[in-house]
């Protein structure tokens, strides 16, 4: 059992990191990603629906950050990730709808960031 915790990254951090090279990934369905996406160069897209048959794009070598629309399903594929062997994975604190809202830039309609949908995929 692996007994990992995963490390919640704030926007600010997570900006910097991105900025400074670092990678997100986002897990977030293709239909969400196409209506609002985060407005960054190094950001790869893996809907948790496809996470496991998937997540061996990831380097692991390479430090990530794991991003959605509200921080639940990131930290989910985070703990994922950290099962298979990977050792730098941290989640975005509050997904999308906190970047947004601490002004940090992104594509797409705003109204995503505000519907009450649950982000819950089965």
């Amino acid at each position: 059992m692996n007994t990992t915790q995963i490390i919640n990254s704030c926007p600010t951090t997570t900006a910097q990191f991105e900025k400074e090279g670092g990678f997100l990934v986002d897990v977030r369905e293709k239909e969400e990603v196409d209506k609002l996406s985060f407005d960054v160069k190094n950001i790869l897209h893996i809907p948790l629906t496809e996470f496991e048959e998937r997540y061996a794009e990831i380097p692991k070598d390479q430090s990530i950050v794991m991003v959605c629309r509200s921080g639940v399903r990131s930290l989910e594929a985070a703990y994922y990730l950290s099962n298979k062997g990977y050792k730098e994975v941290k989640n975005l604190e509050g997904g999308i709808i906190k970047w947004e809202s601490k002004g940090f830039p992104v594509k797409g309609d705003l109204a995503e960031v505000n519907s009450t949908g649950s982000g819950c995929y089965n």
